[in-house]
């Protein structure tokens, strides 16, 4: 609807900068496990009239005239949401997956009440009851994390710390775990003790919706994912529960945490629902899957080591301490190369957060380019070298960056 050029009349400094932007993404291989790349048709639900719109309340219940339109564009998200998820009902206004966490707690909790989570260290996120969060400072948190041995949940573990503590609310769902969730699992635990289940599948959310990962809509009271990441919509938060739920959810959400939503956002979001209950799109998060395993594999194959030993869904975690480098000094040399991905704290990590122990890759935005299984392996090599010998190799794995990248354009 919009060019950069009409940007460009106005504030040609923000228009420089949008377009050094769109050449990064161009020319870097993203393995940042939580990005992906929309479609233009997202981008252009994002970028129009519908930003001027004012539209406090939901669909039918306004506190503002004028919402017809906009009535309309709400109800298609959620009944697309609802549709591809198997839920009875979908909030499409939180801004955010830590929006939709915080309207959970603010409608099934009170302060103080306790809470259990993943460990932050151990691939949990921080609104899961990081000290530093708002869910850490305003709630009893109670942790949970994976198995020394097998870096992956201990279910009875998790099942003698709920005994114990008697948590209001458990969290099932990580921003750093590259394992089946098993959610029938955690809802028992969490009907033993009392608990209300929250599944936070911000992360695999894209799978859930293409029958690849077990989804948590059946066994949770509340369900919570961004509409980014594996989803591949705008960035943006939802909710999905049962009817039971709902108006205690939407309550939540406002007049209890947010003012009018963002509906150009939440057409956006429509927009993305509707491609991802598309064929292609159940093929795009098997192929996902496919390069995520691809890549764990090259990069065991050439001696490094991928926490938990592999991936069931799009996200690793490497482990770079054989490679003689800090998780940080890793992202520093895969930027340079052209490699971007983020620092993270592998399990038991004795290294500080700053610093950390691994990075995580993700496969999302490189598959949404159209790469595949054979271009996970060359990926593999050139990590490989970077970390192995960075002064001697830099030149060559800039290069074959550049190489692979020209095959298969984004913008």
């Amino acid at each position: 609807m919009y060019t950069l050029d009409e940007l460009n009349l106005v504030d040609p400094e923000i228009k420089e900068l949008i377009e050094k932007e769109t050449a990064r993404q161009n020319n870097k291989i993203e393995l940042i496990a939580s990005e992906n790349f929309v479609s233009k048709a997202v981008m252009a639900a994002m970028g129009s009239t519908l930003t001027n719109k004012y539209a406090e309340g939901y669909p039918g219940k306004r506190y503002y005239g004028g919402c017809e339109v906009v009535d309309q564009i709400e109800d298609l998200a959620r009944d697309r949401a609802t549709e591809l998820f198997g839920a009875e009902h979908a909030n499409v206004q939180p801004n955010s997956g830590s929006q939709a966490n915080q309207a959970v707690f603010f409608a099934a909790l009170k302060p103080g009440d306790t809470v259990m989570g993943m460990d932050l260290s151990h691939g949990g996120h921080l609104t899961h009851g990081s000290p530093v969060n708002m869910s850490g400072k305003h709630y009893h948190i109670v942790s949970y994390g994976v198995d020394k041995e097998t870096e992956t949940i201990d279910y009875d573990v998790v099942r003698e710390i709920a005994l114990e503590h008697k948590p209001k609310m458990i969290i099932a769902g990580a921003s750093n775990y590259s394992r089946i969730i098993d959610f029938a699992k955690f809802r028992e635990i969490a009907d033993e003790v009392g608990a209300y289940l929250m599944v936070d599948m911000a992360h695999i959310a894209g799978l859930v919706a293409a029958g690849l990962h077990p989804s948590p809509v059946p066994y949770a009271h509340f369900v919570t994912t961004t509409t980014h990441k594996t989803l591949r919509g705008p960035r943006g938060g939802m909710i999905l529960c049962s009817k039971e739920f709902a108006p205690m959810i939407d309550k939540s959400i406002f007049p209890g945490i947010q003012g009018g939503p963002l509906m150009h956002v939440i057409a956006a979001k429509a927009v993305s629902f509707k491609e991802a209950l598309s064929p292609e799109f159940k093929t795009y998060q098997a192929q996902i899957i496919k390069n995520a395993q691809a890549l764990a594999n090259a990069l065991i194959g050439k001696g490094l080591r991928i926490v938990s030993g592999g991936t069931d869904n799009h996200v690793m975690s490497l482990d770079v301490r054989n490679m003689n480098v800090t998780g940080k000094e890793a992202e520093h040399l895969l930027d340079e190369i052209g490699i971007t991905c983020n620092k993270n704290t592998i399990p038991f990590d004795p290294a500080s957060p700053f610093v950390t122990s691994g990075v995580r890759l993700g496969t999302a935005a490189v598959t949404t380019r159209g790469m595949k299984e054979a271009d996970m392996k060359e990926i593999a090599e050139i990590i490989y070298l970077t970390l192995k010998d960075f002064e001697a190799n830099k030149e060559e794995c800039a290069q074959r960056v550049a190489a692979l990248l020209n095959q298969y354009p984004l913008y």
